[in-house]
C-alpha cells in the first residue's frame, strides 16, 4: 500500500495593513498628485494632500507619519482629540484639518485642536466660532462648505446663498480661506469643482478644498488647493 499523498495549499503572505502597503499608497498618491500639478501647469507642491485618517488604527497613521507626511484630516472632534495630541508630541509640524461636520457645542475644542476647519456651513456655527475665536485669541483657517449638488441630505450652504454667507463670515472677522464641496456620487465631479471655483473667484477666495481618491486630478486641473485622500493611502477603514 503506497504512502498517502499530501498536497499542501500554497501559502500567501500579505503585509499587514499599516506596513508596506501604506508606503506604496502614499507614494502612489503623491506621484499622481505631482503629475496632476504638472499637467495643470501648477507649481510643484501647490496642492496640499490631506491624508484622511478617520477610523484608521493608530499604527497605520503612525506609519504614514514616519514617512514624513504631515497634513491629516479627521471627521470627528472626539476621535481627533484622542489621537493627535500624542502624535503631535512625537511628530512636530502636523497640520490637522477637520473635514467632517462640526456641532456648535464642539466648536471650542475644535478651535484649539485643528489648524483648519473645512465644514463651516451655517450662521449659528459661524457666530459660535467668532465668539470663541475672540475668547481663545486664535482661530483655524476656515473653509465654507457649499452644497453644490443641492442635496437635501448633505450639509453646506446652497450655491445661491454662498456669497451672502461669505460676507457674513467676513463681517464676523473670521479667517475665511476658501470653499469646500463634496460632489454627488452619481454626477460628474468636474461640474461641481468648476462651480465651486467660480463662487470662490467672485468672492476673492483662494482656497479650494475639493477632490478625493477617484477624482482629485480633475480637481487639481480646476484649481484645488487641498485634496482629501483616505483609504488609498491607509488601506480600507476599520469598521467601528
Amino acid at each position: 500500500m503506497g504512502l498517502p499523498l499530501f498536497i499542501s495549499a500554497p501559502v500567501l503572505f500579505c503585509a499587514p495593513q499599516g506596513s508596506k502597503g501604506n508606503i506604496m499608497g502614499l507614494t502612489d498618491i503623491t506621484t499622481r498628485l505631482a503629475k496632476a500639478e504638472a499637467d495643470a501647469g501648477r507649481a510643484p507642491g501647490s496642492v496640499t494632500l490631506i491624508a484622511v485618517s478617520k477610523v484608521q488604527p493608530n499604527e497605520r497613521v503612525r506609519h504614514v507619519l514616519e514617512q514624513g507626511h504631515r497634513s491629516y484630516g479627521e471627521n470627528k472632534v472626539q476621535e481627533a482629540a484622542g489621537k493627535w495630541p500624542g502624535f503631535r508630541t512625537d511628530f512636530p509640524g502636523v497640520d490637522l484639518h477637520l473635514i467632517g461636520p462640526l456641532q456648535s457645542n464642539k466648536a471650542r475644542q475644535a478651535i484649539t485642536l485643528f489648524d483648519a476647519i473645512h465644514s463651516v456651513d451655517r450662521p449659528k456655527l459661524a457666530h459660535a466660532l467668532a465668539r470663541l475665536a475672540q475668547e481663545e485669541g486664535k482661530c483655524p483657517e476656515l473653509f465654507i462648505q457649499v452644497n453644490t449638488g443641492e442635496e437635501v441630505q448633505k450639509a453646506g450652504v446652497l450655491p445661491g446663498d454662498a456669497d451672502a454667507f461669505v460676507r457674513e463670515c467676513r463681517d464676523l472677522d473670521l479667517p475665511v480661506r476658501g470653499l469646500m464641496c463634496i460632489p454627488p456620487v452619481d454626477e460628474e465631479p468636474a461640474l461641481h469643482f468648476a462651480l465651486l471655483a467660480k463662487i470662490a473667484a467672485r468672492n476673492g477666495l483662494s482656497g479650494l478644498s475639493m477632490g478625493m481618491s477617484s477624482d482629485f486630478e480633475r480637481a487639481v486641473a480646476l484649481g484645488a488647493t487641498h485634496i482629501r485622500v483616505g483609504s488609498a493611502i491607509f488601506g480600507d477603514r476599520v469598521p467601528t
